[in-house]
């Protein structure tokens, strides 16, 4: 894939200083471009590296003036921290540009497939399963008995989807997710043991959801665990059995919510935060890393913080802060008592 730094500026709206017809295959950071590199200059910080850098062409603001000479060509836009963005998503976007069916896989007989997908080496489609129009199931992904997925949808490699389960339009699934395995749910028996309850619910991903890589959502007991409109779910994550996330919420690694509990719209869930079972979180929350949620939020919009959860995240940080001060506390309590004790003496 190579471009010149021309049809760049014509993609971007922008203007050439230099040579228009340098090609260019690859974007990288200014400090580490080499040849054939497209970079770009947006924080004043970085300047430096424009004078020393390999990249062929470097995007930079119109009204930036250089102070020194510079070897790469230039193309001036509007705003380039914009315009690298749009030239990273067009590059993802070519890399990505997978097509046809590749041999050897299986699609059961019953299953639908919509027109313009790309079905990867090794992948499984069972009986019943309806796949939308352009979607991409890259190598190794296993989709079972009537999983249903809307247009657009993209499953990285290795992304299992047990039956039932309702995938819709514009989702991305990263490689090693888990859509579907049973819920945690066990009956203890008078001897000690276990008895597994059947998990005879789905999971539904709504659309434009994004589940990051090795993450498990677990299916309903019955029902179905929800993953609204908008979702993005990082890495590593655990999402129990009758889990809702509300819409345009995101969570990052490591968290882990139980099973039944409701997390509201637009919320922001930290790191390795952890919910128990059966509560509700108010839309707007958000929840610092490393919380422990044991109980419902109703109050919107608000910052939590600790392990238990138990305050606000601001009065969280002074706790913490002063916690950090204890040991010179106490050596000044201790101080005190002995001046304290010594005023006694006197007295007496």
């Amino acid at each position: 894939m190579q471009f010149t730094a021309h049809e760049i500026s014509l993609l971007l709206n922008g203007t050439v200083e230099g040579d228009p017809q340098v090609t260019v295959s690859r974007l990288a950071k200014i400090e580490e471009a080499t040849a054939g590199s497209i970079s770009f200059l947006a924080n004043p910080k970085y300047e430096q590296y424009l004078y020393t850098t390999d990249a062929s062409a470097v995007l930079v603001n119109n009204d930036f003036v250089a102070a020194e000479p510079v070897k790469a060509t230039l193309i001036r836009v509007e705003n380039a921290y914009s315009a690298i963005t749009v030239l990273l998503e067009r590059y993802n976007t070519i890399k990505l540009n997978k097509s046809g069916i590749e041999q050897p896989n299986f699609v059961h007989p019953t299953a639908k497939v919509g027109d313009d997908c790309y079905i990867g080496a090794f992948s499984y489609i069972g009986q019943g399963a309806r796949i939308g129009k352009k979607c991409k199931i890259y190598p190794n992904v296993y989709i079972a008995d009537n999983v249903v997925l809307g247009d657009n949808v993209t499953l990285f490699p290795g992304v299992t989807v047990y039956f039932d389960c309702v995938i819709g339009n514009n989702v991305i699934v990263h490689s090693g997710a888990i859509i579907g395995s049973d819920g945690f749910g066990f009956a203890p028996n008078p001897d000690g043991t276990y008895s597994k309850i059947a998990q005879i619910g789905n999971v539904i991903l709504e659309d434009d959801v994004e589940v990051g890589s090795n993450t498990t959502i677990d299916r309903a007991t019955m029902g179905s665990t929800i993953i609204r409109k908008g979702a993005k779910l990082d890495n590593l994550l655990q999402i129990a059995h009758n889990v809702e996330i509300g819409s345009n919420t995101v969570i990052a690694a490591q968290t882990g919510i139980s099973g039944s509990t409701k997390v509201g719209d637009n919320c922001v869930i930290g790191g390795q935060v952890g919910m128990v079972g059966h509560i509700s979180i108010a839309k707007g929350s958000q929840i610092m890393a490393k919380s422990g949620i044991n109980k419902n939020i109703v109050e919107e919009n608000k910052k939590w913080g600790g392990t238990p959860f138990f305050t606000t995240y601001m009065d969280n940080m002074r706790n913490e802060a002063a916690a950090s001060h204890l040991p010179a506390l106490e050596k000044k309590v201790l101080e005190l008592e002995k001046v304290i004790a010594e005023l006694k003496k006197s007295v007496q």
